[in-house]
């Protein structure tokens, strides 16, 4: 059922320059959206903040209208209308200063479960991809919602694994619930409602996929969750401005790391020699950030560790490496008691086989 505040939310928040502070500015002041609406302009622009060119449009009949008219379209559509001001925005949107004031939700999830936010780029690449099957893998059985954008590449891949691990799932759109965009996802968006999640948003049924609204969506993708881990990102990506508002909200961000050469790890490189994010070396780290702990038997590692095949010569030297960070070649040949001068073509031979890594001051470690 819908009920008058809902309606006088809608139209105060389609009021020119009536944004998402302004918004709670007005309603502590007058205590409803409906008192506010039938509030003086003259009582209006004494309220702090609030001048003559905000309190305009406020009480204007036409924003009523279509304020009617979006409750019948969320009421035709099964479509929930919460407003911040009545407490029914989740607990982490609600402790941000800027968390939008009207949220339109289609589906239900558990609100007991705990979010975690993951962005990325677009062009999603194998090692990218790789990374989000196993951490999700990981995941499946614990109590974890998974927040995305519903965009191509790493979003949709979010999405899409955590279904089929069982894992509910929330999308936060750009755009009203009258579409779905892309359009390419409008089957993974059903699915996502049919299996436990929701498709949310803070823009009504006239507001299309504009540019601007994919970085306003960013910060409920933030906000939603203690927790962001971005997967993937070029220099200047969208999932830069997500970290931004995560970083702002005091929430904890963690990126993959990658070759620097790499196109879309170089943005992940970047917060993280910024320390706008923590680099991911383990799935335990993030497992215990949110307070959890992997529960099928799969321990921390990134990415699975394939068995190395080596002869008796080399396995030895590969081994050796392996228990330690980096280890020199002096104490390499002390260890194993064979001199350098015959380590040596046994190191290159490893190295040449991708096994290890030489590195400066004629230091080894495992690649």
């Amino acid at each position: 059922m819908f009920h008058e505040e809902q309606l006088y939310s809608i139209a105060l928040r389609a009021s020119p320059l009536v944004g998402d502070v302004n918004f709670m500015k007005l309603i502590e002041a007058a205590g409803s959206a409906k008192d506010t609406w039938q509030m003086s302009k003259k009582l209006l622009k004494e309220i702090p903040g609030i001048g003559t060119r905000i309190s305009a449009s406020i009480g204007d009949e036409a924003l009523l209208r279509f304020a009617e008219k979006e409750i019948e379209f969320c009421e035709k559509h099964n479509i929930q209308i919460k407003l911040r001001h009545q407490n029914q925005l989740t607990k982490n949107l609600n402790e941000c200063e800027d968390a939008p004031a009207i949220i339109y939700q289609k589906g239900n999830y558990k609100e007991s479960l705990t979010p975690i936010s993951i962005v990325g780029t677009r062009n999603m690449t194998t090692y990218g991809k790789t990374f989000l099957e196993e951490f999700i893998e990981v995941l499946k059985g614990e109590n974890v919602l998974i927040v995305s954008g519903l965009a191509l590449g790493t979003d949709g891949c979010a999405h899409s694994e955590a279904l089929k691990k069982g894992l509910p799932t929330v999308a936060v759109l750009a755009h009203g619930l009258h579409t779905v965009y892309p359009m390419q996802h409008r089957r993974l968006a059903q699915e996502i409602i049919e299996n436990g999640g929701a498709l949310v948003t803070e823009f009504n049924s006239s507001d299309k996929p504009d540019r601007e609204h994919f970085l306003q969506r960013n910060r409920i993708i933030a906000g939603f969750s203690p927790v962001t881990i971005v997967v993937e990102t070029a220099f200047g990506g969208g999932s830069v401005s997500t970290v931004s508002f995560a970083n702002q909200y005091n929430r904890e961000v963690f990126a993959l790391p990658g070759k620097i050469n790499d196109k879309y790890s170089q943005g992940c490189n970047l917060i993280i020699s910024q320390n706008k994010a923590k680099i991911i070396s383990s799935f335990s780290e993030i497992l215990e950030e949110t307070g959890l702990a992997p529960k099928n038997g799969i321990t921390g590692n990134l990415f699975e560790v394939k068995e190395v095949k080596l002869n008796k010569e080399l396995l030895p030297v590969y081994e050796c490496i392996a228990k330690h960070e980096k280890i020199s070649l002096d104490d390499l040949s002390e260890k194993l008691d064979i001199p350098p001068f015959k380590l040596l073509p046994i190191l290159l031979d490893l190295e040449l086989k991708s096994h290890i890594k030489a590195l400066s001051g004629k230091q080894y470690c495992i690649n």
